[in-house]
């Protein structure tokens, strides 16, 4: 765009990353919808804000009520939906937060592109690994049954793909370990990075 020039602003991330006494960065949680996420990525937050960390939640619900209500769920979506929520989070990465972001992102490829986005070393991924049998047992929302009825089209893991992290940072199996386990193996890891 030939209209549009990037603002170069005083105040940069590593500005914000002293006063708050940390780094920032984003930890990726994805997985099945009913795997956990939402649920382990409130909880992470939790114990990191507890810490005096400056945190931030993204989850999916949330966000296709509000930035990205305009999308669907075929694949070019998906990607337009991870593509946006990338941008948002790099943006709270460089306010200084450490953003938890919860988000099926079924493919690799979008994965990848919020990696690039954010950069690696600002990247943690967290593979939230259930079976979709576990997932629905879980399923409050009644969203696989609705999905194996047919009435939920491109639903992930029943109609639609999910291609699982070949090298994420972090592996968490909600069918082993409890919510409290979850947690402090996923704070376990990104202590360091703070």
């Amino acid at each position: 765009m030939s209209n549009v020039s990037y603002q170069n602003f005083k105040i940069k991330r590593p500005d914000r990353n002293q006063r708050n006494k940390h780094n920032s960065f984003v930890i990726w949680f994805t997985g099945l919808s009913g795997s956990g996420k939402s649920t382990l990525a409130n909880a992470v937050e939790r114990a990191l804000f507890d810490k005096g960390v400056s945190t931030y939640t993204l989850d999916g619900d949330n966000i296709r009520l509000g930035l990205n209500k305009d999308l669907g769920f075929s694949a070019e979506d998906r990607s337009e939906n991870i593509r946006r929520i990338a941008e948002a989070a790099n943006l709270l990465i460089d306010a200084g937060l450490v953003v938890c972001a919860s988000f099926i992102s079924p493919y690799k490829k979008d994965r990848l592109y919020v990696e690039k986005t954010v950069k690696s070393d600002k990247f943690v991924e967290v593979y939230v690994k259930a079976s979709v049998e576990a997932c629905e047992e879980r399923d409050v929302k009644g969203l696989y049954k609705r999905a194996r009825e047919g009435e939920i089209k491109d639903f992930t893991g029943i109609s639609a793909p999910y291609e699982i992290p070949e090298n994420p940072s972090i592996v968490v199996d909600t069918e082993k370990l409890s919510i409290k386990e979850a947690t402090a193996l996923v704070i376990d890891n990104v202590e360091k990075m703070l």
